[in-house]
């Protein structure tokens, strides 16, 4: 695997340069480029982005923490962000990729001391499938708005899901085509009313159809049934999470999440009786863009416990 730094993104910066001010790094991987951001030194804090955010989403977290001792590390999933964005048939966009790729990611890294995990949306599942079997390398978790276990007795699938996971003569063209899911998350997933600038940062990575397979291909990997490719590994973690137990925790929820609502902050707490726990009931499913002011305080009080 060979670490490569270039200047020429295959998304352009223009509009949002000043929000996103941070050297592009890449990593190798059979071929296709993991782009990634380590800023800072000191405690490694690796963040964890889902669909169809990307690092762009942990940028407030990244310029508050790394001038504090913290080494503020933001990968960019296959397909997203600035990283590659290959075809179905040159790349698995399955959970267990993800979880091989973070697994790579820090093991090139050559990271010696205990990681703390900042996790959201898919990206806590990909998160929190690394941890359970990494117990010793986890210092902290700071797990927001996803899951670690199959939907809830109490949820149902999202009607809006289910359309773009089973229904393929719609998702295609509303997904590839029109980018539903990537700009109608700025209008769901938000509480607050994004500036022009955010929204272009949020959605840029996401610009044609080619760039838009991530988030189409994440849908569908949603495990349902046991027939779907990923239900054994969300099995394995559903069965495994307690392994954390002992682990510092601290739950942030935003109480407006159509997706990932209260049934889901309700389990980890089941799981995770002693963990630190704040809902924002007037934010959404990007709570760190709804409330960044509160959030940030309690992120970095929590990481200096």
């Amino acid at each position: 695997m060979v670490e490569r730094m270039i200047n020429d993104r295959s998304t352009s910066t223009a509009g949002f340069e000043n929000l996103y001010p941070f050297e592009s790094r890449f990593l190798n991987l059979n071929g296709n480029g993991l782009h990634y951001i380590d800023q800072g030194t000191g405690k490694p804090v690796m963040m964890v982005h889902g669909n169809p955010t990307w690092s762009f989403y942990y940028r407030n977290l990244v310029n508050s923490l790394s001038p504090r001792g913290y080494r503020c590390i933001v990968p960019d999933h296959i397909g997203c962000g600035f990283s590659d964005k290959p075809g179905e048939k040159e790349y698995s966009y399955t959970l267990k990729s993800r979880v091989q790729d973070l697994d790579a990611l820090i093991a090139h890294l050559d990271i010696q001391d205990k990681i703390s995990l900042i996790l959201h949306d898919w990206g806590g599942m990909i998160g929190l499938a690394w941890a359970v079997d990494h117990i010793d390398r986890i210092d902290k978790l700071i797990i927001t708005n996803t899951a670690g276990f199959f939907l809830p007795k109490e949820k149902r699938f999202p009607f809006r899901l289910w359309l773009i996971k089973y229904l393929r003569f719609f998702a295609v063209p509303a997904v590839l085509g029109a980018n539903l899911f990537s700009v109608g998350a700025l209008y769901f997933a938000a509480e607050k009313s994004l500036s022009p600038d955010v929204k272009k940062g949020l959605i840029a990575p996401y610009n044609c159809w080619k760039n838009r397979i991530a988030t189409l291909k994440f849908v569908q990997d949603i495990p349902i049934s046991e027939k779907d490719e990923s239900y054994s590994t969300v099995d394995y973690v559903d069965r495994h999470l307690d392994r954390l137990k002992k682990k510092e925790i601290l739950l942030l929820w935003g109480a407006k999440d159509f997706v990932f609502d209260l049934t889901f902050f309700a389990e980890f707490i089941r799981r995770f009786p002693n963990a630190q726990a704040k809902v924002f009931e007037n934010a959404g499913h990007y709570l760190f863009e709804d409330r960044p002011t509160e959030t940030d305080q309690m992120v970095r009080q929590f990481l200096a416990q």
